[in-house]
């Protein structure tokens, strides 16, 4: 059907363009400033483990994506055949797409003081206006949203896995990087934490 050759190559474009653009951005905010936004953590800590399960997952997402392009993988992936309707595969491109749009606009809101990970070397500014005066992890939010698009506009076991394991590793990240900012931020942040939800 139309809908799903749409969305096969859909998938495997946006994840391809996803992973260019946030290498790009992290070289150029490099190539300026003069040092990594991208922050893993001390080797074997919790943040470290989570960044690099992450990144497996984002791996086999960006690689089952651009297969699915040319190979008939489907019954490998465990395709849910209830779900795999026209009307859900779109819904989850619109998910997508706004999970993107979303992210893309928090990134932009925080311009130099965006940081994928703990930096307590480069101590950015606290950023409590805004989207952070709603929740305080709107990037977490959206990259779940953009995880349940996925599972949507590919309704499977491998994205629901990818749906669980992501919101799971979100959480301990958040929970870390809350714990990471009270310390390097004190009292402003244990207000800031008391005034504003961690999720919604």
């Amino acid at each position: 059907m139309a809908v799903d050759l749409f969305t096969r190559h859909f998938l495997g474009s946006f994840f391809l363009l996803i992973g260019i653009l946030f290498a790009c951005r992290a070289l150029g905010l490099y190539a300026r400033l003069g040092f990594s936004h991208i922050n893993y953590g001390q080797s074997g800590t919790a943040t470290w483990w989570n960044r690099h399960l992450f990144n497996v997952f984002r791996a086999a997402i960006l690689l089952v994506c651009l297969a699915r392009m040319v190979w008939p993988i489907d019954p490998w992936l465990g395709v849910i055949g209830w779900l795999y309707q026209p009307p859900v595969l779109l819904t989850g491109v619109l998910v997508l797409l706004a999970s993107f749009g979303v992210a893309s606009y928090l990134q932009a809101y925080m311009l130099s003081d965006w940081r994928s990970g703990i930096d307590r070397d480069q101590k950015p500014v606290l950023i409590t206006s805004g989207p952070y005066a709603r929740t305080r992890n709107p990037l977490f939010l959206a990259v779940i949203l953009g995880q349940l698009g996925f599972f949507l506009a590919l309704p499977s076991l491998f994205s629901l896995v990818c749906l669980l394991v992501g919101a799971w590793v979100i959480r301990r990240q958040a929970l870390a990087e809350e714990a990471a900012l009270a310390e390097l931020y004190g009292e402003p942040y244990t207000h800031y934490r008391q005034q504003v939800p961690r999720w919604l």
